[in-house]
């Protein structure tokens, strides 16, 4: 797998430091941006893979562009910060949002860079299965065109034991 891009999207230049070396020491390409706007154009250009977003922010919050991401990038996890504790924003956040965690200033960093960690490996599962399924599929669609061809080649003959019987008629 190649390396995992994480999207940091905070309107405090301090907080993107302080994520920044959070994230330092774990190989991730990270990309850092101060407004939702700004992470909409990255998300254009590049193909992110995870996104933690600050909640407070101008113009447009973080529910909304974890709304946004939800909508127009469905595979990216959506991780959301903030410094407020307010019900109403966490249940936003995880409703518009389907958002993967929700972390409040100042955050753990063991506990942000474990969930991280999970939430990549979990991806990373997901897409194998998904590959794996389409495999499947494809070798599904192969074996009713052989069938069609030669009809029976499909069928195995097992005795009790549960060896295949192997017909010498041929």
């Amino acid at each position: 797998m190649s390396r995992f891009k994480i999207l940091l999207v905070d309107d405090s230049p301090n907080m993107l430091k302080a994520l920044k070396r959070t994230f330092k020491s774990e190989g991730y390409e990270l990309f850092t941006v101060l407004s939702a706007k700004e992470a909409l154009e990255v998300l254009k250009k590049e193909d992110i893979d995870l996104i933690i977003s600050d909640e407070n922010m101008p113009e447009i919050s973080g529910t909304e562009l974890l709304k946004l991401v939800k909508v127009q990038y469905p595979l990216i996890i959506r991780i959301m910060l903030t410094g407020l504790v307010n019900f109403e924003v966490v249940k936003n956040a995880i409703n518009k949002g389907e958002i993967y965690r929700f972390f409040n200033k100042p955050w753990d960093d063991f506990e942000l860079l474990f969930n991280v960690r999970h939430a990549l490996k979990q991806k990373v599962l997901e897409e194998e299965n998904s590959q794996l399924k389409s495999n499947l599929k494809q070798q599904e669609k192969y074996l009713r065109q052989l069938e069609i061809e030669y009809p029976g080649i499909s069928e195995k003959k097992m005795s009790a034991d549960g060896s295949i019987i192997i017909d010498s008629e041929s």
